[in-house]
């Protein structure tokens, strides 16, 4: 059986597709209309006492007019080691309740435990099998040496389900199935030490994709992180990566945490982490596959500035009309903060929040249905 990828691939270049798909996409923006100059939920927060660090990385969707918040708590030390994964909720988007621990990493800082460290919880609906899926990073964890970063080393991605089947089963409970991605005997080359650190599928055409990331942690000062597609028949799996189309060309030196949303058009918009000051990065695709170029979307300015890091976005939440809630995690900006000695101030993660809009540049986008 070829590959889909494969066959994305031929397509697309013997009918020069990507030239109409591109001239389309490229003619999309994205522009804050909004922009909350407070965080809307820190350690400080009703119900996050005993969060050390914060809150960083997940997702942000909205089911039946409630917002549903899966993110990963830095509750304790080790920092980035000890977490939780949490799940709040909130109506109005400012206030918020935690309804749940998800699961909880070890801790332990020795290297061996595979679940040391546990990131980027990501709840996914299965329509064929009418349940939802939560999919996260496990990591093994030590101190770092001279030569290689190993807070989070050897990231695999883990499949959970819940045990309440249908839409309302999102608040789980979630039973662990197993490991579904991870480096090893089948990675390509350019997959660093960091494992596999973000994994988000999405369906594309009749088929399930997923984009998935890794960090070049083997050498320090750390290189690049980047990211690439895998595909699978379904979303249980075997997930294979689409080796002819990685890594992918969306940024040049830092991408990381992409998430998918697809429009009404068919259209596809991923936002992800990125090294642009004060902002996230984003990128369009006309079939889920091929990927314009990032772009980069300022979610603080002016005295709005609130974050000594802004990080990652939690995915765009339609609102009707070409309009989105985004809600991003972001280093809170203490003053006085120390850097560590790869130059992060451990100040507490935060969640921000900034309306925006979908633009189509004049005279580009004429003849789109």
């Amino acid at each position: 059986m070829k590959s889909p990828c494969r066959i994305a691939l031929w397509s697309f270049s013997v009918l020069c597709v990507p030239l109409l798909a591109t001239s389309q996409v490229e003619s999309l923006n994205l522009r804050v209309t909004k922009q909350f100059d407070e965080p809307i939920l820190t350690i400080n927060s009703a119900a996050a006492r005993g969060n050390k660090y914060g809150f960083e990385g997940g997702r942000v969707l909205k089911l039946n007019g409630t917002y549903h918040l899966f993110t990963s708590e830095m509750v304790g030390d080790p920092h980035w080691v000890k977490m939780k994964l949490a799940h709040w909720t909130s109506r109005d988007r400012l206030h918020w309740r935690r309804v749940s621990t998800l699961f909880e990493s070890s801790g332990d800082f020795t290297g061996k435990d595979p679940r040391a460290a546990l990131w980027s919880p990501m709840p996914i609906y299965d329509q064929t099998e009418g349940c939802w899926n939560l999919f996260y990073v496990a990591y093994q964890s030590a101190p770092d040496t001279s030569k290689e970063w190993l807070t989070n080393h050897e990231g695999r991605i883990w499949r959970a389900v819940s045990k309440v089947r249908g839409p309302g089963g999102i608040d789980g409970p979630y039973e662990d199935v197993g490991i579904i991605f991870q480096r090893g005997k089948d990675s390509d080359p350019w997959e660093g030490l960091q494992g596999t650190d973000s994994f988000f599928p999405y369906t594309a055409g009749n088929r399930w994709y997923a984009f998935y990331g890794t960090g070049h942690t083997e050498k320090l000062p750390i290189s690049l992180w980047q990211v690439g597609l895998a595909w699978a028949p379904s979303l249980a799996g075997p997930w294979k990566r689409c080796t002819r189309l990685n890594p992918l060309n969306i940024e040049k030196v830092f991408i990381e945490n992409p998430i998918v949303t697809k429009l009404p058009d068919g259209t596809y918009v991923a936002v992800y982490d990125t090294i642009v000051e004060h902002s996230v990065g984003y990128a369009f695709s006309a079939d889920g596959i091929d990927w314009t170029p990032g772009k980069a979307l300022v979610v603080q300015k002016g005295n709005g500035i609130w974050a000594s890091e802004v990080r990652t976005p939690l995915g765009l939440i339609a609102e009707g009309k070409d309009s989105f809630t985004l809600f991003y995690t972001a280093n809170q900006d203490l003053l006085g903060a120390p850097p560590d000695a790869h130059g992060i101030k451990l100040t507490p993660g935060a969640v921000g929040l900034v309306d925006v809009k979908l633009k189509r540049t004049a005279g580009k986008a004429q003849g789109r249905k």
